[in-house]
């Protein structure tokens, strides 16, 4: 039987005995802390706040100094910006537009008209005299200013070719409009056509064909500036120019102002000064064409008189007349044995209609009595001054053939 096993007495075991821990020692009371219980501060430093202003200083002058730049280079890059992009704007337009076609317009205009505009010499005592005129019609027939022809029965032209006539005859002349109408023999002539001076605007576009100072073959372009200018060459009793900045110059005296389709719309004939100064006047074609056919049928020009001279109605006579400002046409003269002093009209006097139509304007009146058949009795409808105050007439005149003069 097993036995059970213990372990071995004797001193070679002992049972393991627990260290005692001293007693503790009693806790003495707490003081409270003190200032030097803490750590001590370090001192402070001036170097501090003396270099944050030195930061700020340096700071500003920073701005003051590189912001101006600054502000100018993005001023800069934003103007270069939308410069750059007009640019490219205006290039991509003129991509679009082909300014190449305008400049093929005014050779092909220049090509179409040059041929039927003349170079005149006349003779001019020890001198010679320069102007310019245009072919109207194949057959030979130029038309030119009067002034450029003035006194002369045959002149001498040469064309765009280089042929020469000098026994070029003038059929006829109408002072009035400063027209004259040549005839030259020479033939395979090109003529250029008529157009419509009344369809004209401010602002068209026309151009000027002649030789100024004998420089033959000279083509200008400009606007038209007005219509109707009147009171330009006070000599003459039709006026009413075209008006344009197309340089004229004296030699262009005669030759064609064409529109956009080479046709002539007026005939070059004065300027302002002795030479080119940006306003130049042509004879409508309307009033060309006119004259032209009758030169051309009779050899000179038909027109209505009446014998007197009329003016603009002073503020002091329309309100003596009771008349308001700007109404009639005062009469300052009336020439003997004519169709005036027949029918009764006096000095004075005051129209106020002609044939029906009102008249505010002497230029008009004149235009409107020269376009009156020769014979015919028309109503005028006048105001006279009396001492019992104005006294209103109506009076009939028989127009009469005007005196061939200038």
């Amino acid at each position: 039987m097993q036995q059970d096993s213990f372990p071995p007495v004797g001193p070679a075991w002992s049972a393991p005995v627990e260290a005692v821990a001293p007693p503790a020692a009693p806790a003495l009371p707490r003081r409270p802390p003190t200032a030097q219980d803490w750590p001590a501060e370090p001192a402070r430093s001036e170097e501090g706040p003396r270099l944050r202003r030195l930061l700020w200083v340096f700071t500003i002058l920073t701005v003051v100094l590189v912001a101006p730049s600054l502000v100018g280079r993005i001023e800069y890059a934003l103007t270069a910006a939308r410069e750059r992009a007009r640019l490219d704007v205006a290039r991509e337009n003129l991509q679009d537009f082909k300014l190449d076609q305008i400049s093929a317009a005014y050779r092909l205009l220049a090509q179409s008209v040059g041929p039927s505009v003349v170079n005149i010499r006349t003779p001019r005592g020890r001198g010679e005299g320069q102007g310019s005129g245009v072919i109207v019609d194949p057959a030979g027939y130029i038309i030119t200013n009067n002034h450029v022809v003035d006194g002369i029965d045959t002149v001498e032209i040469q064309l765009s070719d280089g042929r020469r006539d000098n026994r070029v005859r003038v059929v006829g002349v109408d002072p009035l409009t400063d027209i004259a109408v040549l005839k030259t023999d020479l033939g395979n002539l090109t003529a250029s056509a008529w157009g419509d001076s009344d369809e004209l605007q401010v602002g068209d576009i026309v151009w000027a064909l002649g030789s100024p100072f004998g420089l033959q073959k000279s083509i200008t372009s400009g606007i038209l500036s007005a219509k109707e200018r009147r009171g330009i060459t006070g000599s003459r009793v039709i006026q009413e120019y075209l008006q344009t900045d197309a340089a004229v110059n004296p030699g262009n005296s005669g030759g064609p102002l064409v529109n956009h389709e080479g046709k002539i719309v007026g005939i070059n004939t004065a300027i302002i000064g002795p030479s080119y100064q940006g306003i130049s006047f042509a004879v409508p074609s309307a009033l060309v064409k006119d004259s032209y056919d009758q030169i051309r049928k009779n050899g000179h020009v038909e027109r209505g008189f009446l014998g007197v001279s009329p003016d603009e109605v002073p503020d002091e006579v329309a309100k003596e007349l009771e008349l308001d400002r700007g109404e009639g046409v005062l009469i300052t003269s009336v020439e003997g044995n004519t169709p005036a002093a027949d029918a009764g009209l006096k000095r004075f006097d005051v129209i106020l209609s002609w044939n029906g139509e009102e008249f505010s304007d002497p230029t008009l009146l004149s235009r409107a009595i020269a376009a009156t058949a020769i014979g015919t009795e028309i109503p005028v409808k006048v105001v006279r001054p009396t001492n019992d105050g104005p006294e209103e007439l109506e009076l009939k005149v028989k127009v009469a053939a005007r005196p061939q003069r200038n």
